[in-house]
């Protein structure tokens, strides 16, 4: 069955970076686009990024010249890497890949404060 098991979430002060990881199992990865998906307190998940299986990229605006989206098909995992974190990028944080029906994992907590 489809499995994708998120980590790399922690606390970091404003400003910092961290990277989230996501591994996949359970389907062809590379057939796949891939995206990160984040839902804050009180607010509805919200997508973050995207991965086509071709490699190309979108941001939400929020994000846009701070996160990046990259995947290695060899490892079948896909990252985030976030940069210049503001508090507001707070909230969990879920991969998700687009099978059909849809898949997601169980999230990873990114708590940016002082």
């Amino acid at each position: 069955q489809v499995q994708l098991v998120e980590s790399g979430g922690g606390l970091v002060q404003p400003g910092g970076s961290l990277r989230l990881s996501c591994a996949a199992s359970g389907f062809t990865f590379n057939n796949y686009a891939m995206s990160w998906y984040r839902q804050a307190p009180g607010k509805e998940r919200e997508l973050v990024a995207s991965i086509s299986s071709g490699r190309s990229t979108g941001y939400a605006d929020p994000v846009k010249g701070r996160f990046t989206i990259s995947r290695d098909n060899a490892k079948n995992t896909v990252y985030l890497q976030m940069n210049s974190l503001k508090p507001e990028d707070t909230a969990v944080y879920y991969c998700s890949a687009w099978t059909n029906p849809r898949s997601w994992g169980q999230g990873t907590q990114v708590t940016v404060s002082s």
